[in-house]
């Protein structure tokens, strides 16, 4: 349904703005395929690394801390920040606090911190916000959550931790969109380890869906890029798997002692 509503979209429009992912298979095959035959402009705002050349305009900050903030300076650039309204700046806010791990990550400047301000003098209800996006869970999500800690893997002497949920875990919990946000950065959390996975059967898309995390010097982004069809920033990326879980744990557990002496070295405790 969401698919068709975003052909029709797309089939209806002359400008199409790419927020927060600078490559056009990071949205799935059959929406690739809808963007790649679209005739009009492309507007790219992102702060992940090694954009694609597929975009008329780029606006590209690695160093920005979320893609939202980076909407805000598009706003300045074109002296309409006063626009923004209680609705748009609890948008903004939101991807802000979210892209941020709630602004404890490096990347949040005081900078960030001053755009905050505006947005909640401008309505933004930051408390409200952060309830209805980390406090509201379903029983089926926290059951999910549960499972996903079951499935914990740990492998001390590589400083790693992954987890994997399979499309019938999903299904037995009622898996709705969203419900695994965040799950990955439990496995990072684990003393001594600093390279985490979650690999997520797709029966639908008929992939397995990855999220990477690390900390230190480690790049998730280079290792996703050159082994998952991937991407992202150095501590954070995703990618995506072709073959069926198993299969893809199997290759990414006997890709990670090659990386054993970059992971050793990768972070000072």
């Amino acid at each position: 349904m969401q698919n068709r509503q975003s052909k029709k979209a797309i089939d209806e429009a002359s400008v199409i703005f790419i927020l927060d992912f600078n490559a056009l298979n990071r949205v799935g095959d059959d929406m690739q395929n809808t963007l790649q035959e679209f005739k009009g402009i492309f507007m790219v705002i992102d702060h992940h690394q090694q954009p694609e050349d597929f975009a008329k305009y780029l606006f590209s900050d690695t160093s920005i801390c979320s893609t939202c903030q980076m909407v805000y300076h598009y706003l300045e650039k074109l002296n309409d920040v006063e626009m923004i309204d209680a609705d748009i700046a609890t948008c903004i806010y939101t991807g802000i606090m979210t892209d941020t791990g709630s602004f404890r990550f490096p990347s949040t400047t005081s900078e960030t911190h001053r755009i905050v301000a505006d947005l909640i003098d401008k309505g933004a209800e930051n408390a409200k916000i952060y309830n209805n996006v980390y406090d509201t869970n379903s029983y089926g999500s926290l059951q999910l959550l549960g499972r996903a800690l079951t499935n914990l893997v740990v492998i001390p002497e590589l400083k790693t931790a992954f987890i994997t949920l399979s499309q019938a875990e999903l299904d037995e919990f009622d898996f709705q969109k969203g419900d695994t946000e965040g799950i990955v950065n439990y496995g990072l959390s684990v003393e001594g380890v600093i390279f985490a996975a979650i690999f997520i059967e797709d029966i639908e898309q008929k992939i397995v869906k990855i999220s990477f995390r690390s900390k230190g010097s480690f790049s998730v982004n280079k290792f996703a890029r050159e082994h998952f069809d991937g991407g992202g920033h150095d501590n954070a990326a995703g990618g995506k798997s072709n073959i069926s879980l198993g299969e893809t744990v199997e290759r990414f557990s006997k890709l990670l002692p090659t990386y054993q002496k970059e992971l050793l070295a990768s972070y000072e405790e």
